[in-house]
């Protein structure tokens, strides 16, 4: 089955929260949020059926990006019946590609630091995707060393690649 990626419009939104949902996730107003920022949000189908989705900010909150001007790939998903099919691989190749079209030479994406994230780190490696070489964050702040902070979905290493 071919894995279909397009680019998400306001229409959307409730296939959008209709995802969130069974990834056992909440945020009212999330996606309308997305929608008023600088992003892209694309969603993932396959065999007519929405599998996964992600966003590509272009004014993301972590400084580093920020000041480089290096847009971050956010809360790139995919259902756990649709995982290990190539779905997120399309979705960042995706992104790329967009952010190649905007003239940008880097592109930024963050990975959460615990077992269920282990794929991720695993994928993002194998697309080329580098650490930053600044650490580790928390919400996308420095965390520094000898700090203590809460081991969730917050604690991330932020990754870098040249396109």
């Amino acid at each position: 089955m071919d894995i279909e990626i397009k680019q998400a419009g306001e229409d959307d939104i409730s296939a959008l929260y209709k995802l969130y949902d069974l990834l056992g996730k909440k945020d009212a107003g999330y996606f309308e949020s997305c929608f008023k920022k600088d992003s892209v949000i694309l969603i993932a189908s396959k065999a007519g059926h929405d599998v996964g989705f992600g966003v590509l900010n272009f004014e993301p909150k972590y400084g580093l990006y920020k000041k480089l001007a290096i847009p971050e790939i956010q809360d790139l998903n995919v259902i756990p019946e649709a995982r290990q099919q190539g779905i997120a691989t399309k979705i960042i190749e995706a992104f790329e590609h967009i952010a190649q079209d905007q003239g940008v030479e880097q592109i930024g994406i963050s990975v959460g630091l615990t077992k269920p994230y282990g794929p991720a780190q695993r994928l993002y490696v194998k697309l080329g995707y580098m650490p930053d070489g600044y650490g580790i964050t928390y919400d996308r702040e420095a965390v520094t060393h000898g700090a203590s902070c809460p081991v969730d979905d917050d604690l991330a290493l932020m990754m870098v690649k040249k396109l």
